[in-house]
């Protein structure tokens, strides 16, 4: 018969003072809490198309007309890949692709009515979970989550 050892959990340990936590240590937590939030995001709002799609798919709302390679360049994948991308969201229904006629090699992809509401019901899906879960917070914790949107936002302009 085995032993069942205890299972660890992969939080780093609290510091009681988060100011004076080694940078490591607040990057490691911070990487985890992210991961963590983007996952339960995702639970909350499955539409059945990959997070690689309908991250596509938002860029194609935000930016309206996009070329090809600009999605590529704006989703950080290689062209090969985001061709795929956009052909399942064509064949879904959620885009469409036009060849450019100044430029027969450069191909421009639009949303769709259908995909722009689906980007709006993520978004809608979403939006209200994390509200939800404000609510629990004190008000001078979410002004602290406020301050750390506003940081988070930086964290993801660093170019690479």
């Amino acid at each position: 018969m085995q032993s069942k050892l205890p299972v660890q959990k992969a939080t780093p340990p609290r510091v009681q003072d988060p100011s004076t936590a080694p940078l490591p240590e607040v990057a490691s937590r911070l990487r985890l809490a992210v991961m963590r939030l983007s996952r339960r995001l995702r639970q909350h709002a499955s539409v059945g198309i990959t997070q690689s799609q309908l991250s596509a798919l938002a860029t194609i709302v935000v930016e309206e007309r996009i070329t090809l390679s600009r999605l590529a360049e704006a989703e950080r994948v290689q062209p090969p890949s985001i061709t795929r991308v956009v052909d399942t969201l064509v064949s879904q229904g959620f885009a469409t692709r036009t060849q450019s006629e100044e430029d027969r090699r450069v191909a421009w992809v639009a949303a769709t009515d259908t995909g722009r509401a689906l980007i709006e019901t993520v978004r809608r899906q979403r939006d209200a979970y994390l509200a939800q879960r404000l609510r629990t917070f004190s008000p001078e914790d979410r002004v602290v989550l406020a301050r750390a949107a506003v940081l988070l936002e930086r964290l993801t302009e660093d170019p690479r």
